[in-house]
């Protein structure tokens, strides 16, 4: 499972990047369309919109994996360790229920309905610049099921709190 998941950390790092410098190179073409040509792209703008949505999903999966999400643990910190992992379980599988119900049912229902509608400005239809949001979800249910998978083991140890160095924080 850790090969799979470093696989996986990796691919979706590189998507990440390769996206990231198209958004780039997207937003930089309609500026010159605009300003120097003064007939602004209007295809590059829809596709710069959903590159920014692609980028987003993706980059909230990897965030997720590497538990660099926003997350408020003070008083989590504060419990026993077996409290902590009961804590755990129950915020990854409300996160589970709400990206199972929300991005992967949601989202795929969404996809469906709008999958033959096509877009004017790009060569792709409605549904499939929707997968962003089933896709990322998938995504996002694995990293959580492998957070759950952790914390149920033997190898849990609690939270360990991030700690300010306020020295640090007022040079």
């Amino acid at each position: 499972m850790t090969t799979i998941r470093r696989w996986l950390d990796r691919t979706l790092r590189t998507i990440c990047v390769i996206l990231f410098a198209a958004l780039v190179l997207l937003v930089v073409w309609q500026v010159f369309t605009r300003l120097v040509l003064s007939q602004p792209s209007a295809w590059s703008e829809e596709a710069a919109r959903y590159t920014f949505v692609w980028v987003s999903m993706i980059g909230i999966a990897i965030a997720v994996g590497e538990k660099a999400d926003v997350v408020m643990d003070f008083l989590v910190e504060k419990l026993p360790v077996p409290l902590q992992r009961v804590a755990d379980i129950l915020a990854y599988l409300l996160v589970l229920a709400f990206v199972g119900y929300v991005m992967i049912f949601g989202g795929l229902k969404q996809s469906m309905t709008a999958w033959t509608q096509t877009n004017p400005l790009l060569p792709l239809t409605q549904g499939q610049l929707y997968l962003a949001l089933p896709v990322s979800g998938f995504l996002l249910a694995f990293y959580l099921i492998l957070h759950i998978a952790h914390a149920c083991s033997r190898a849990y140890k609690g939270r360990e709190g991030f700690h300010e160095d306020l020295e640090a924080a007022t040079a």
